[in-house]
């Protein structure tokens, strides 16, 4: 039962484009209607595979943004310069096309209520499309879990979800911190630099609290992260992290 549920949990599907969303000059957001689309965990990705009329394929991984509770199926792709697959979803998709998927992937780098918290979310770029998705989750169904998100971008315009972080951050149960390493704006009254072990003792929670943290983003980013935290005193077994090459193979 076990096997044949997860054979047809990753056989390719198809869904078809019913909105994209522009969320910075590089990166858009794509919601898909998949029929017979069984459901996903917040944090899970799922396999986009493209095919050329001249029959090559070619197939990427992406971190579903939407929360398991939302209409319609999301993924946030940055377009990566040369790729292969990211500058055909960002610009040049449109409503009414279809992509082929497979998913969801992933029981690891997936956060529920039962597994409590509090909650820090560590994201590098586009790493923030599963912690938004587990953001979506926590306040859909209400959960009462404290939590904290640390996220680093170049600039303020290479910020995804800029507004919806700014309506999390208004309720009390979350605090958003943001974080811009070459912000040009002399207009901006945030953190301007890496994340680093002051920055995380500025921003993270106490280690005695034993925080749930999830870290996502470009591997150098993550092994740095996560690494201040150890040497806060963070468990090192209550960090999970998931992380991609370069700019992102997840493009």
């Amino acid at each position: 039962m076990e096997r044949t549920a997860l054979q047809r949990r990753l056989t390719w599907q198809t869904g078809a484009v019913v909105e994209t969303v522009h969320e910075t000059p590089r990166a858009q957001t794509i919601a898909l209607a998949v029929p017979g689309w069984t459901g996903h965990r917040a944090g899970q990705h799922v396999d986009v595979r493209l095919t050329a009329p001249d029959g090559y394929q070619a197939q990427r991984s992406y971190s579903i943004a939407s929360g398991p509770e939302d209409d319609h199926l999301m993924l946030t792709v940055e377009r990566l310069d040369g790729g292969e697959v990211s500058p055909y979803l960002v610009d040049e998709l449109r409503v009414g096309d279809e992509l082929e998927l497979r998913g969801p992937i992933g029981g690891y780098f997936v956060w529920a209520d039962d597994l409590g918290g509090p909650l820090f979310l560590v994201a590098g770029g586009s790493g923030l499309v599963p912690l938004r998705s587990m953001l979506r989750h926590h306040r859909a169904i209400g959960s009462r879990v404290p939590v904290r998100v640390l996220c680093s971008a170049r600039s303020l315009e290479l910020l995804i979800y800029r507004e919806e972080l700014m309506e999390v951050a208004a309720y009390d149960q979350f605090d958003i911190a943001v974080t811009l390493t070459r912000e040009p704006s002399s207009t901006w009254r945030g953190y301007r630099r890496r994340i680093d072990h002051d920055l995380l003792a500025e921003v993270a929670w106490p280690a005695d609290d034993r925080a749930l943290t999830y870290i996502c983003g470009p591997t150098a980013f993550v092994e740095a992260a996560a690494g201040g935290l150890v040497a806060l005193g963070y468990d090192q077994g209550r960090i999970r992290t998931e992380r991609f090459g370069g700019t992102g193979v997840r493009s």
